[in-house]
């Protein structure tokens, strides 16, 4: 997990309000956030601009995608740390009945195709809601923080619950009496 992740579940917790431990959290900040249609939006908010101090000096990511990561943990209302691979919990059971996934396979082919950051915002505030608001927390902030081609291929496999070592090409041979 980088730092900048770990920030940002850090400032998802400093956001949530828990009377428990006298924390009053930032209960407009992250009605502003959820109510952002786009990333622009969410740059604006000062709930967006905490966050990208928190991570300054990183260098990992930029404003926007701290804004997608805002407004898209802002939707968070329990952190699922049980459950580390988000992909793994929205796939199939059974990579032969797809239609098991807590995000059906069109929906999670959405997902993986968002070139945008307002169209991963789109796609990643459905999977929020599809999960009842319940994710690992800092596994979502690092696949909005660091959406790479790895990272995409390891949440492909993840999804269908894919081995991803390579093939065993090396069997045995057998012998003959």
């Amino acid at each position: 997990m980088s730092l900048s992740a770990h920030g940002a579940a850090q400032w998802w917790r400093d956001m949530r309000p828990d009377p428990d431990r006298g924390r009053p959290g930032d209960r407009g900040g992250l009605a502003r956030l959820r109510r952002c249609a786009t990333v622009g939006e969410a740059m604006r908010e000062p709930a967006t601009h905490d966050l990208f101090r928190r991570a300054e000096g990183t260098g990992h990511w930029d404003l926007a995608s701290a804004a997608l990561a805002a407004a898209v943990l802002a939707h968070i209302r329990d952190d699922d740390r049980e459950n580390r691979h988000i992909a793994r919990r929205i796939g199939p059971d059974d990579p032969g009945k797809p239609e098991t996934a807590l995000l059906k396979p069109l929906r999670f082919r959405r997902l993986m195709e968002a070139a945008s950051e307002d169209e991963r915002l789109t796609a990643f505030r459905r999977l929020a809601a599809l999960a009842g608001g319940k994710l690992n927390v800092e596994n979502l902030a690092e696949a909005l923080l660091h959406w790479t081609e790895d990272r995409q291929r390891r949440w492909v496999y993840d999804y269908w619950n894919a081995d991803v070592r390579p093939p065993n090409t090396h069997r045995a041979e057998e012998t003959t009496p």
